[in-house]
């Protein structure tokens, strides 16, 4: 709910699917690039303990002193774990394997389930002004999950365009329906995203044509396209706009941000309201 003292919130989008392998980190690196290049004032939380986020936009291993479990479980202040990235406006709580114990230390914790919502709403976030926060969430449904559930607004879930890929979303549906009845009763879907989409496979024009008579609006227009830019950008901890301003997977996840931003207003400056 929000809070009608705060001077606003920022949008809370968790990027989730249980399955790994279907674009999920790249699509927190690029969309969360994307809505900063548009004007927008973005924090992602890195919450997979794989770390590909933080390594992504360049925060060296040795660089993350505090890392997003200190936030969860250390009540770590935002000021010393949140860094700027070389992308401006684009700042990262970045994260490191110390989040693989999480799940065994967050059981005996009464609020387990709230850390990351109530981290992410103190009211020292405020100074920080940030229009989105993206969240990056493991490829499990883990404690850290139900975290990042509990304290967003939305799920965006990136959907890899091969056989079965509508069959995996059951149990992250199942969940998401759980949470909102228990935890975040405004908890809604902001969109499923088609990834790695090849326009030449029939099989990835059959996914698309099953995804969007399934699920009707909540795919997004956008579509990530199979590009090799996409691929090749993490290796050089730079997203695909700036790697490859011109690919086509930097017009896809410009695509991406614009569709989301309209939504909400960042382009024209209108996000500073409370949510």
């Amino acid at each position: 709910m929000s809070d009608p003292t705060r001077p606003y919130q920022p949008r809370i989008i968790a990027i989730a699917n249980q399955k790994g392998g279907v674009g999920k980190t790249t699509t927190a690196i690029n969309l969360a690039a994307g809505l900063a290049e548009l004007g927008g004032n973005i924090l992602l939380v890195d919450l997979d303990p794989q770390g590909n986020a933080s390594t992504g936009l360049g925060i060296d291993a040795s660089m993350r002193k505090l890392t997003s479990y200190n936030l969860l479980l250390d009540e770590a202040a935002l000021a010393d774990v949140i860094q700027h990235t070389k992308v401006e406006r684009l700042s990262i709580c970045p994260s490191n394997s110390d989040l693989a114990s999480a799940d065994m230390d967050l059981v005996a914790n009464e609020k387990r389930s709230f850390l990351l919502h109530d981290a992410l709403r103190q009211p020292a976030m405020d100074a920080f002004a940030f229009d989105f926060i993206l969240i990056d969430c493991p490829p499990s449904l883990s404690l850290l999950t139900v975290n990042a559930l509990v304290a967003c607004h939305s799920v965006l879930v990136p959907l890899q365009s091969e056989f079965f890929a509508l069959e995996g979303l059951s149990q992250l549906m199942l969940s998401i329906r759980e949470v909102r009845q228990t935890a975040n009763v405004g908890l809604r879907i902001e969109g499923v995203l088609l990834t790695m989409y090849d326009g030449r496979n029939n099989l990835s024009q059959q996914v698309e044509n099953d995804a969007r008579q399934n699920l009707g609006d909540l795919v997004f227009k956008t579509v990530i396209p199979r590009n090799v830019r996409v691929s090749e950008a993490p290796s050089y901890a730079l997203s695909v706009l700036d790697y490859d301003s011109t690919s086509r997977g930097s017009v896809a996840y410009r695509s991406l941000a614009q569709e989301i931003a309209t939504r909400y207003g960042i382009a024209a400056g209108q996000q500073k309201e409370t949510v």
